[in-house]
């Protein structure tokens, strides 16, 4: 009998920042949905799974059919299927989880598998400064700003949030590990675990895959990307690694 395994993965950002590029990295991660599927038992996709995402009444932003019809297909056959949204894609309203039957999942959440406690989230917002971005968020998931933002036709409405969610993603931060003194989300794993204790936690948000072990044994685990890293993690009811897909 196949062990069944738990698989997360963050940040693909499909849309950017060409179409032609973005549909290259769709069927890569398709390819890698098909793969883990042999022996998946939850997939976690936690966040940014597009680079801007807005849903008005009747109206969802055009392209990723193929990624989107593969969740369903997935979804049919049995697979728990768990998505998050980042700060990208934070405008997910009802849409996915009437096409997909898919709760969408909007802050960090704690989750227990197979006996191992998890501390899941994208990790936008998290941990101490960047004060001016926790200010942003409060605006963008203000219900009052989301429907004057829907009052502006999509045509206009979305071109101008692609512009912005490019120079975004340009801004988030250093790529590259900055020691576990400046890492936001070590130090925010730090205070959780200050209050109760977790074997792992997993965020995405950071676009570097990383692996940090605490003295207590807990461990934090970065996911990456599929713009530049093409890493997920895969939990096999014991221990939690990062991987990379090669296709």
């Amino acid at each position: 009998m196949t062990l069944k395994k738990t698989y997360f993965a963050s940040d693909f950002h499909l849309g950017s920042p060409t179409y032609e590029k973005s549909r290259k990295r769709e069927v890569l991660i398709i390819n890698w949905l098909n793969e883990i599927a042999k022996d998946a038992d939850e997939i976690y996709l936690v966040g940014d799974l597009f680079d801007f995402w807005f849903e008005y009444k009747n109206t969802v932003p055009k392209g990723h059919i193929r990624f989107i019809g593969k969740i369903a297909e997935l979804i049919d056959k049995g697979i728990t299927v768990h998505i998050f949204t980042g700060n990208h894609d934070m405008w997910m309203f009802d849409y996915f989880e009437k096409e997909l039957g898919i709760q969408i999942i909007r802050e960090p959440i704690n989750k227990e598998i197979n006996g191992k406690k998890f501390h899941i989230g994208h990790g936008d917002g998290l941990g101490p400064g960047d004060q001016s971005y926790k200010i942003i968020k409060k605006i963008f998931s203000n219900k009052l700003c989301q429907w004057l933002f829907k009052r502006i036709h999509p045509n206009l409405g979305i071109s101008v949030a692609n512009a912005w969610s490019n120079r975004s993603r340009e801004k988030e931060g250093e790529l590259k590990f900055l020691g576990p003194e400046k890492e936001w989300l070590i130090q925010y794993c730090k205070d959780v675990l200050n209050k109760k204790h977790f074997d792992f936690f997993i965020f995405g948000h950071r676009h570097i895959p990383i692996e940090y072990n605490f003295e207590n044994g807990s461990k934090y685990v970065n996911l990456g990307d599929w713009i530049n890293n093409f890493t997920y993690a895969e939990f096999d009811g014991i221990d939690l690694n990062l991987k990379k897909f090669d296709a």
